[in-house]
């Protein structure tokens, strides 16, 4: 399922314009991504948490030449499922 496709369900259940329901996804992902920018975490209750989590350096390998490399540290976003929704899955 894609974006659109989420939004096309959500306006179904909603009974919210597609457009309206598709502005309102826009929203609250633009927001999550603006709190994991400023280093807070997400937490949706019954849903999962979402934040940023560190990467430590590194030392890779290019796979066609197989020389090493550094991989400089870095941030990734990372999300954490909640029970319920584990639950709901299983």
């Amino acid at each position: 399922m894609n974006k659109s496709q989420l939004a096309d369900v959500a306006a179904n259940k909603s009974g919210l314009s597609k457009g309206d329901t598709s502005k309102a996804l826009d929203a609250v992902l633009d927001s999550i991504t603006e709190a994991l920018q400023g280093g807070d975490k997400v937490s949706l209750t019954g849903f999962g948490t979402f934040e940023v989590r560190d990467r430590a350096a590194r030392t890779g390998r290019n796979p066609q030449t197989g020389a090493e490399m550094q991989v400089p540290a870095s941030k990734a976003p990372a999300f954490k499922a909640g029970k319920s929704f584990k639950d709901a899955v299983n």
